[in-house]
């Protein structure tokens, strides 16, 4: 009989490549994401408020190497709560006045940073956790706002196709760059991105957008090619924007949480930029 520990040094992630890592990784991830999306929308709030917890965790960790004083676990208290009522409120067990509570428990900052004796620049620190709050955690809010956008109800399938189409979008600038890239994307932020790399992506993520909308009821065909537009366009922004973080602080990955892709915000990147847009044009269209 095998010894169990032989059998987890065979299963190292470590041993594998940094693709394998990746792979790896993303179908672990997937699975766990698109599973509890569909079994029950308790679930998903669960998982991605987890997400949101690390993430923004992971955003104050990055700014105090920047020697910033960000108020780290309050303003990742007030991200998930934002989180939350925005949850609670989508699905009908608390009224939409609840969201005033946002803002004196926003207030509370300053209570806060007044006591800080030792901090030299304390209204710096105010807005980076400010910063932390609008970056990350609005961002994963707009979730819930999108995923009861429809009819007032929870559809997985929004969550589920936005997260198979930006996944789509990197997996195809991925490939497409590794063996096409030769124009330069953005190079002062992002040297390794290229055109080519963002038209692989675009390809990929329109193909998936067509055939969710085949599948997936809940969407006409061109909200969800609208969505996928919104996706490759601010999801590259979101991409690039959280490389010009990076460089600003000289790092190459906000954290090694996830093998194979670095931290939270390097695998979500697309995601905090893209919620929004979607959220509106759900709403509004």
């Amino acid at each position: 009989m095998r010894s169990p520990f032989r059998m987890r040094e065979r299963f190292n992630i470590n041993n594998y490549s940094n693709l394998g890592q990746r792979v790896i990784t993303a179908f672990i991830g997937a699975v766990i994401i698109i599973a509890g999306s569909v079994i029950s929308p308790w679930l998903y709030f669960l998982i991605f408020g987890l997400i949101l917890g690390f993430a923004q965790m992971e955003f104050y960790r990055l700014t105090g190497l920047d020697g910033m004083l960000p108020l780290k676990s309050f303003g990742t208290f007030l991200g998930i709560t934002i989180f939350t009522l925005s949850f609670l409120i989508g699905i009908g067990h608390l009224d939409d006045k609840f969201y005033f509570l946002i803002f004196p428990l926003a207030s509370l900052v300053f209570f806060i940073k007044l006591y800080r004796k030792s901090d030299k620049k304390p209204f710096t620190g105010v807005a980076f956790t400010f910063l932390g709050i609008f970056y990350v955690a609005v961002p994963f809010s707009m979730l819930n706002v999108a995923a009861f956008a429809v009819d007032g109800n929870f559809h997985y399938e929004v969550i589920v196709g936005s997260l198979f189409i930006l996944w789509a979008s990197d997996t195809g600038a991925y490939f497409a760059g590794t063996k096409f890239g030769k124009t330069k994307l953005f190079e002062r932020v992002s040297p390794k991105k290229s055109w080519e790399g963002f038209l692989g992506g675009a390809a990929l993520a329109f193909l998936v957008a067509y055939f969710l909308s085949k599948n997936f009821n809940s969407l006409p065909e061109w909200k969800w090619l609208s969505i996928a537009t919104i996706i490759i366009i601010a999801g590259t922004y979101g991409d690039l924007i959280e490389s010009l973080f990076k460089r600003s602080i000289e790092i190459k990955d906000s954290g090694r949480s996830l093998p194979g892709h670095g931290g939270f915000m390097d695998r979500f990147d697309g995601l905090l930029l893209s919620a929004p847009f979607i959220a509106a044009f759900l709403k509004i269209f």
